[in-house]
């Protein structure tokens, strides 16, 4: 057999990073910030339309509100309509997010669009 005949074989080149190269550390969340991002929110809308409209919610209301969002959110609801007692909240259940606010009185005749669900607690 003769030199010349052989064929090289090709090695995939895999560098190996230099002691001084080192990945940057990712910035961790902290606890509070996860907690924060899983509780729910109102946008500035909603807030400006429970002040206008004297709505007061209770912990116990939030607490029921916070439940529905998690019955949805099971269900696979992207957006949804829930009734609480004599209010109604318009709530991005993947944002966790109350979108809008209003008394069940003043919701009537109106049309609800872009919405894949109803609870009512």
């Amino acid at each position: 057999m003769q030199i010349a005949e052989l064929q090289p074989i090709a090695v995939p080149f895999v560098p190996v990073p230099a002691a001084a190269e080192s990945v940057p550390p990712v910035a961790a969340e902290t606890f509070e910030s996860v907690l924060q991002s899983e509780r729910l929110r109102f946008s500035a809308h909603a807030q400006a339309r429970l002040s206008s409209r004297g709505v007061q919610l209770s912990s116990q209301d939030m607490a029921r509100l916070e439940e529905a969002i998690t019955k949805a959110e099971r269900k696979g609801v992207r957006d949804a309509f829930v009734m609480l007692r004599d209010m109604v909240f318009i709530v991005s259940i993947k944002n966790k997010t109350v979108i809008t606010a209003l008394k069940a009185d003043q919701a009537h005749e109106n049309v609800f669009t872009n919405i894949d669900a109803a609870v009512l607690v």
